[in-house]
């Protein structure tokens, strides 16, 4: 769910892009980004006794004076990529800081997109880099700790609603967040959060129409769920897209191969690729979202 360009297509996975349309496609990315103050940054996780530190990459908008917002983002089953990377520019050109985390690197992985697919604990573990991450975001100079959010993307999507909505009585522990944003989330995951949820923030959930991977019926099944804070939950349905519509240039096709939630035994098989109607009204649409919840 959201797989880096790169991976090759073997047995049913995504073809490798010739380096020439990858070395276009990283120009056209870094050219549209504004110019903005990046930081490589190591972001520490508490997991099974020890201290796990995620490499991430902070981006702080140019010539900003005083302290600014900020959105983290949680990358899909391939790991950060130009999604992340374009959606940082975008924010800093926005006014908003952003911190692109990858949760991958230092366990061990690159891709988990394959027909093992990541289990309901493993995703309830990642869910501890989310308050990991906005605590580091609370004590940094130039950060505005009373006015943050994070953004998911597919199977980060799915375990950042695992901290959007809840079963539970709210934890003062955490870290405050002001937003949340699920872009193609794998709402399955959900399931295990019980049959009355809460959500205490502003969400918005944006998905493709014809998503197969994490359709938009295994949404619709969480948010009926809802008991509390339903009025906080804004829904956005892009007609005519697949799974990962912000893929820009990558054209649909079939993953014969991968894991698949919204299936019997969770294998296997998806639809993948860019729609960039879809894309171009999803931008206004976070940019809304966000300018509403976060700014002053």
């Amino acid at each position: 769910m959201h797989l880096r360009w790169t991976i090759g297509l073997k047995q049913g996975r995504l073809a490798a892009v010739p380096w020439t349309a990858r070395l276009v496609v990283l120009i056209a990315v870094l050219w549209t980004m504004p110019a903005s103050a990046q930081q490589n940054v190591r972001v520490p996780v508490e997991q099974d006794g020890r201290t796990v530190q995620l490499a991430a990459q902070l981006f702080r908008p140019p010539n900003a004076t005083a302290p600014v917002p900020a959105v983290a983002l949680f990358h899909g089953c391939g790991g950060p990529g130009q999604n992340t990377a374009r959606m940082a520019g975008l924010l800093t050109s926005w006014g908003y800081a952003a911190l692109v985390v990858d949760s991958f690197s230092a366990r061990g992985l690159k891709d988990v997109c394959g027909r093992n697919w990541p289990t309901q604990a493993a995703a309830e573990a990642r869910a501890a880099d989310i308050d990991a991450t906005l605590a580091w975001l609370e004590k940094q100079a130039g950060i505005d700790s009373r006015r943050l959010a994070y953004m998911g993307y597919s199977y980060g999507g799915g375990v950042a609603m695992l901290r959007a909505f809840s079963g539970k009585p709210e934890d003062p522990a955490r870290p405050s967040v002001r937003a949340v944003v699920l872009l193609y989330p794998d709402c399955a995951l959900a399931d295990a959060l019980g049959s009355r949820l809460a959500v205490r923030q502003p969400t918005l959930l944006a998905m493709g129409a014809l998503d197969d991977w994490t359709p938009i019926s295994q949404c619709r099944a969480v948010l009926d769920r809802v008991v509390s804070g339903r009025d906080l939950v804004e829904t956005k349905i892009y007609e005519g897209a697949h799974h990962s519509f912000d893929a820009l240039g990558l054209p649909v096709r079939y993953l014969s191969a991968v894991g698949n939630r919204s299936k019997p035994g969770g294998c296997c098989g998806a639809h993948y690729g860019a729609h960039e109607p879809a894309w171009k009204q999803f931008v206004i649409d976070v940019k809304a979202f966000l300018d509403k919840a976060l700014k002053p």
